[in-house]
């Protein structure tokens, strides 16, 4: 009885019986270690905030379980090919991306997911801030390993947004759009936006980085005075708290599966996708350039994840980069 006693090895025991007590002399037998490491464990697992009932000659009932991205309760019932086949948890760092480079160039898997629960760093497309605080919202990135070209790279960043929106869908019941680029929407309020960074050679693609961020329990206060676009939570739409937990594991399953659809069938049922959820294709809009204001309908995506859009001369523009608002 001397192997090391893990916090998941009692919770796995636990949820093989659901809502029932489990006697510390069957979680001793079962696991191979002493009562009294069984009890040690339990005390811990009540400080991280789980609810374990304790009733004399019937043993120990798990009673319920925080809502804490902590890697024992995201690995449970993940049910994921590639996406999370390794959890790197922080309660706090500068920026996950940062971390899954880090891992990336060590030579972690496709699949590693990094989570923190605050970051002190977090950032957006253009170099933006992205406001990350504690105990409320999910902060992620994945590494993935694509056979790709670094032409097709950005074409990545369109699974994030349909995973993220079929997500809040599953989760809340709410209806997200998604904004070319990277963002998606409540309400025409920016709920999640997202930030791949890639690392790549000539000949191919070494990893890439999905970087997301989801507003899912911030409260009006917590949200800065100087922000550029309005911004909300799926809470503050919802009008009550999601589950950090559940939305996290909800949200790797979509993106696992719409991963091993790209590898599969390529960007085309992606870009089906996507433009399911975007509500201004066929709309006319406004894109700012920064070198220039053009105006016209939008038509979807290309193969490479341009914005294209009929302007109102009739010429049609491919959009690499620049804010859109519809007219």
């Amino acid at each position: 009885m001397s192997r090391k006693l893990e916090h998941e090895d009692i919770l796995n025991l636990f949820r093989e019986h659901p809502g029932t007590f489990v006697s510390g002399e069957e979680i001793s037998q079962k696991l191979g270690v002493s009562r009294t490491a069984v009890w040690k464990k339990i005390r811990l697992l009540r400080d991280l905030g789980y609810t374990i009932d304790a009733v004399t000659s019937r043993g120990y009932r798990l009673a319920a379980s925080p809502d804490a991205l902590m890697i024992e309760e995201l690995r449970s019932g993940l049910d994921t090919r590639v996406v999370g086949c390794e959890l790197v948890f922080f309660d706090e760092t500068d920026s996950t991306n940062t971390r899954a480079r880090e891992l990336g160039d060590q030579g972690h898997p496709a699949g590693t997911v990094v989570i923190a629960d605050r970051q002190t760093a977090g950032k957006g497309r253009l170099g933006r801030k992205w406001v990350s605080p504690p105990g409320v919202n999910l902060y992620t990135s994945v590494l993935l390993r694509p056979p790709i070209l670094p032409f097709d790279g950005p074409q990545l960043t369109f699974i994030s947004a349909v995973a993220v929106a079929r997500a809040i869908r599953d989760v809340s019941g709410l209806s997200p759009s998604v904004k070319w680029p990277n963002d998606i929407l409540l309400s025409g309020k920016k709920v999640a936006g997202l930030l791949n960074e890639m690392n790549a050679e000539t000949e191919g693609v070494r990893y890439i980085i999905l970087g997301i961020g989801v507003n899912l329990n911030m409260d009006v206060a917590q949200f800065p005075e100087d922000l550029r676009y309005p911004a909300t939570s799926v809470a503050l739409e919802k009008g009550e708290a999601v589950s950090r937990l559940a939305f996290a594991r909800t949200l790797y399953r979509h993106l696992d599966r719409l991963y091993l659809t790209y590898l599969d069938q390529g960007f085309a049922p992606i870009v089906s996708a996507w433009e399911e959820l975007c509500d201004l294709v066929g709309r006319q809009v406004e894109v700012d350039c920064q070198s220039r204001i053009l105006r016209g309908t939008v038509e979807g995506l290309d193969t490479d994840g341009a914005l294209l859009v009929r302007t109102d001369n009739g010429t049609r523009e491919k959009i690499m980069a620049g804010d859109v608002k519809p007219l």
